[in-house]
């Protein structure tokens, strides 16, 4: 698999033409059309089962798509597979709404997993660009801990962190402040949209209409099989 270290100048960092995405027998979504620009907070809305996780399980090399193409950060979907989609997966940052830490594991074990599958290999450098995450994110002295030691807006910080380890040009967080309380969602939208402001885009997928009042960006309607603007 061929891939451009960022995406040539003017292109963007993500476009579906005519994609469908299938989970198993279901097609889901059918005739995506999609651009995501540099510096682009995106939102994507609709009802459970509408297909937003289906979506971004398919930018992430998860799902194939069934039809049509897509290049996410310069990489052509068509061509990830699963030997590999770490190629793919170090252009991006991802984040879920269940955290999705290692439990047994602390912070800087959680951290260090993602950055060995991604192919780093100095430690050294390992060391410095996961204490950077953590601070950048406000948990520079709490690499030490496990995660059951951590309230919930701390443990979706780690996963923001996580996901800033291979400095992506795009974010795609699922739902990432669906299990928060209303102050803690605030300071990781906060921190999400901050990245806009260091020419990052973000595509989040959410039920928190507050979020969108709050933090403006472009909308995304899913429903009946369909992406569309607002």
């Amino acid at each position: 698999m061929s891939a451009d270290p960022k995406p040539s100048n003017g292109a963007p960092l993500l476009r579906l033409s005519g994609a469908s995405v299938q989970q198993a027998e279901h097609l889901v979504l059918k005739g995506v059309d999609l651009e995501i620009q540099e510096g682009e907070f995106v939102y994507l809305v609709g009802k459970t089962g509408s297909g937003k996780s289906s979506l971004l399980r398919a930018l992430y090399g998860d799902l194939p798509l069934a039809a049509g193409a897509g290049k996410v950060c310069g990489v052509d979907l068509a061509q990830v597979k699963p030997r590999n989609v770490h190629l793919l997966r170090r252009k991006l940052g991802i984040v879920f709404q269940d955290f999705a830490l290692l439990p047994d594991r602390t912070v800087l074990e959680n951290l260090s997993f993602v950055l060995k599958a991604t192919g780093w290999k100095d430690r050294t450098k390992m060391a410095q660009r996961m204490q950077s995450c953590l601070e950048a994110v406000g948990l520079g002295a709490k690499g030490y801990k496990r995660p059951h030691e951590l309230s919930g807006g701390e443990q979706q910080r780690v996963a923001i962190a996580r996901a800033l380890l291979n400095e992506p040009s795009l974010m795609l967080a699922d739902e990432p402040t669906g299990n928060l309380d209303p102050t803690t969602t605030e300071e990781i939208m906060n921190l999400l949209h901050g990245l806009v402001a260091q020419n990052r885009s973000v595509l989040m997928a959410t039920h928190d209409h507050t979020s969108l009042s709050n933090y403006p960006g472009r909308v995304l309607m899913v429903g009946k099989g369909k992406v569309h603007e607002v």
